[in-house]
């Protein structure tokens, strides 16, 4: 076995040429032919095969071998060979036979002659005695991973040692590229694992089991989502805003088999025609002002997932028909293009309007609204499931108290005065409402006093204006009224911070003369409200 001697001192001239200048030659154009092998592409083992076909044709060294050590048992075990006839591996432990001898001192071995060295074992009986050898290890970095074995087609001719090191260039090539590959394949076993993680965690969010509510009305509801989630079924989701009409969305699609794939959501009501028209479809460069390169749309974004329509309702008529052609065909073209482009999208749209009143106005196509409820699922508002109030409120109490990091909890009169309530802006609002009383909350501790609720001025529609007379109202109002204007608002016993909640209603009550519709009006409150509170209070109803 010889170990690398010293570099030749001369260049005997073959031909008028010089030899290792012709051979250096034809090895800078092997190593090119390599290097383009190698950048070809990250997949490691694609690869390999062809760089020792390169080394056969372009530098003439055959019979090439590239053997893998593994990382569990530590043996060096053959990887690819460049030989028609060889099938199979074989392995070699530490310090047996020259390869072996690479496990135990990395480094570079030549052979003048095969036969000259005991040690070599040809276990795959494909070297020739009479030829040289080279093995060279690979590296990725300082560790080992392998090692790269060629014979020279012809006996040493005193360039052995050139050979050698053109060799060791093309095994610090494929280190490099193993070292890529190695991260590249770490960095997508991390993906894979986390992506796995955030589906996992996706599913248990958005799982069924995990939905709050549990009246009749709502079980029913996920009870249908559930069955509706295994088929491609188109689903339209009708409910009052803030009725949690995406969380069922998302529900049905994160439950069904396109949850690999994506979930895209667009409100509809959010954008102008023109603008709706491209961010669904997309378009092509230069299709309007400012289409600077041409852009997928929602469509082509959610193929082979769900596309969540949001406030289906508020589309135009022009528009209405492109959507209907989609829904029927499955196929669109880009806003300034001729291409037409198929999709295989799973619809869930939404909205708060009544569409049959729309369709019998002329305001919804019919066909569209048919297209659309194929599986229609009705979100009741919060006032109808009143049992679901409180456990709702905790759900979110404690998404806001991991957002502030602090515990927060809900006293009884606070949960009292939270199912009293009637709640036009259903879920959305409740969250509204107890994360304002978080933040005005010092120890955590939400009581009643921090539960306020929108004034009549705040509402959609404004509390009526007072008409009658002080007198009539309050038995304890003497004061002349100008009954050609309105008066003043009744004062709101909720202001005075000093007052339990009791003492709030029985304020107000007394205010009102005990006439309970009038007493609702200062608290803000409805008659039916008012009378649950009266109750839950134990406050004795006095008889004028």
């Amino acid at each position: 076995m010889q170990e690398r001697p010293k570099l030749l001192d001369e260049c005997p001239p073959v031909g008028g040429f010089c030899r290792t200048h012709e051979l250096n030659i034809q090895l800078l154009a092997a190593l090119y032919a390599v290097s383009r092998v190698l950048s070809r592409s990250l997949a490691f083992g694609e690869t390999l095969r062809d760089v020792l076909r390169v080394l056969d044709e372009e530098a003439g060294l055959g019979l090439g071998l590239i053997a893998v050590v593994d990382a569990q048992s530590g043996t060096l075990g053959t990887h690819v060979i460049h030989h028609p006839n060889v099938v199979g591996d074989v392995s070699y432990q530490p310090g047996e036979g020259v390869l072996g001898t690479i496990l135990e001192k990395p480094r570079t071995i030549m052979l003048q002659r095969i036969a000259d060295e005991p040690r070599f074992l040809n276990r795959l009986g494909i070297y020739q005695p009479g030829l040289p050898f080279i093995a060279v290890p690979i590296k990725a970095g300082s560790t080992l991973q392998g090692v790269l074995a060629v014979q020279p087609e012809r006996p040493d001719d005193g360039l052995l040692e050139e050979r050698a090191q053109f060799v060791e260039m093309v095994a610090n090539l494929i280190g490099q590229n193993l070292r890529l590959s190695l991260e590249v394949e770490q960095e997508k076993s991390s993906l894979v694992e986390e992506r796995d993680q955030l589906r996992r965690t996706v599913r248990h969010q958005y799982g069924f089991d995990s939905m709050v509510g549990r009246s009749a009305v709502m079980r029913r509801v996920f009870d249908q989502a559930r069955m509706v989630a295994k088929w491609n079924t188109t689903v339209l989701i009708r409910g009052e805003t803030g009725t949690g009409k995406e969380l069922i969305a998302n529900a049905i699609h994160y439950n069904s088999p396109r949850a690999r794939n994506a979930f895209v959501r667009l409100n509809c009501a959010a954008l102008p025609e023109n603008l709706l028209e491209s961010e669904l479809f997309g378009h092509e460069r230069g299709a309007f002002t400012g289409a600077v390169e041409a852009r997928k749309g929602r469509f082509e974004q959610a193929h082979g997932g769900t596309l969540f329509l949001d406030e289906i309702g508020e589309i135009s008529a022009t528009f209405q028909a492109k959507m209907l052609r989609v829904l029927q065909e499955g196929e669109f073209e880009r806003v300034g293009g001729s291409r037409t482009i198929k999709v295989d999208v799973r619809i869930i749209a939404a909205t708060h309007r009544d569409l049959e009143t729309a369709v019998e106005m002329g305001d919804f196509r019919e066909d569209l609204f048919y297209r659309l409820n194929v599986m229609p699922l009705f979100l009741p508002p919060l006032r109808e499931r009143v049992e679901d109030i409180l456990e709702i409120a905790r759900h979110l109490l404690n998404k806001i108290g991991g957002e502030q990091k602090r515990k927060l909890a809900l006293t009884d009169m606070a949960n009292r005065r939270l199912a009293s309530y009637d709640w036009p802006g259903n879920v959305r609002e409740l969250e509204n409402c107890l994360e304002r009383a978080a933040v005005l909350s010092e120890d955590g501790r939400i009581d009643a006093e921090l539960i306020r609720f929108p004034s009549a001025r705040e509402r959609s529609s404004p509390r009526p204006l007072r008409t009658l007379a002080p007198e009539l109202d309050s038995p304890r109002a003497s004061m002349p009224v100008d009954y050609a204007a309105p008066a003043a608002p009744l004062g709101n016993p909720l202001e005075n911070p000093n007052l339990s909640e009791k003492e709030r209603v029985v304020a107000a009550l007394e205010q009102a003369g005990w006439v309970q519709a009038k007493a609702a009006r200062i608290l803000g409150m409805t008659p039916r409200q008012i009378a649950y509170r009266i109750q839950t209070l134990n406050i004795e109803v006095k008889q004028f």
